[in-house]
């Protein structure tokens, strides 16, 4: 299989050396030229991306920012086979896919709207790996529900990655999940560590303090353009948040042990049903 990767930071750099390793011919690009000859030199990528060897792929991955993916593809869509699948690896999908859907179908190739749910608290192709994908689940957003045979051809090519879980929805309601999923706990976790009190945390700090500021180390110019982009859904949630926490600070000022336990036995019974569902 030959696989074109537009992008070469965490998820792209990450594609590119999941294919690669699997024997598979990899072009890619990326703005960074020194990033591109760096990859070659180590190879995760066989030779540059063009209009001319583009033409020969039959999977193109799209890891760039929701604008410049879109950019991409209309730049690109003249030289894409039919046979070809384009996948973007955007975090939100709505407008992202309203646009490559109508570019696909203008051009007479398939768009499917993706995104790896994978990745570190560090950005960049330094950081990415071939085994970043294992067992993560890969959500796809296709032109069609009822076209089965799309989505096996989809999982046949995304195989060599690994990943443990294909979830099929709409973009609607990926841009509604993600919101609460990975949108609100990148904000909660950069508003935390805030606190003027984290700078003297070091010897009274462990496995907790860490989970929650993990994702605070965040490429602020992404996540921007991504909160951005799926406005309505993130504030629905910061929404919900600020009432919930307002409770718990209501009951401590009152110093309501009572009201404080129930808040507290309501969030831990609700973790359980959580997990259960998702164990299914």
């Amino acid at each position: 299989m030959k696989v074109a990767v537009a992008g070469l930071g965490l998820i792209g750099g990450s594609f590119a050396k999941a294919y690669k390793n699997g024997g598979h011919t990899v072009y890619a690009m990326d703005s960074d030229r020194t990033i591109l000859g760096f990859a070659r030199l180590s190879g995760a990528v066989d030779d540059e991306l063009s209009e001319e060897n583009i033409r020969e792929c039959d999977l193109i991955i799209i890891a760039l920012y929701p604008k410049d993916a879109v950019e991409f593809l209309e730049k690109n869509a003249a030289f894409v086979s039919p046979q070809a699948i384009v996948i973007d690896c955007c975090g939100t999908k709505r407008e992202v896919c309203a646009a490559c859907f109508a570019i696909a179908e203008k051009s007479g190739f398939t768009f499917v709207g993706g995104h790896p749910m994978a990745g570190k608290q560090y950005s960049g192709f330094k950081y990415s790996s071939a085994s970043m994908f294992n067992k993560a689940s890969m959500i796809l957003v296709p032109p069609r529900f009822d076209d089965m045979a799309l989505i096996d051809r989809v999982k046949k090519r995304l195989e060599p990655c690994g990943f443990g879980r294909i979830t099929v929805t709409s973009a609607e309601k990926h841009d509604e999940m993600i919101a609460f999923t990975s949108q609100l706990a990148h904000i909660v976790s950069n508003a935390y560590i805030k606190s003027p009190t984290a700078r003297a945390h070091k010897g009274f700090s462990a496995g907790s303090y860490k989970d929650l500021t993990r994702v605070a180390y965040l490429n602020e110019t992404m996540w921007s353009e991504l909160f951005l982009e799926n406005r309505e859904n993130v504030i629905n949630e910061l929404d919900h948040l600020i009432q919930s926490l307002t409770k718990y600070r209501d009951a401590l000022h009152e110093g309501d042990g009572e009201t404080l336990k129930e808040l507290l036995r309501e969030g831990k019974v609700r973790k359980g049903e959580v997990d259960r569902v998702w164990k299914r």
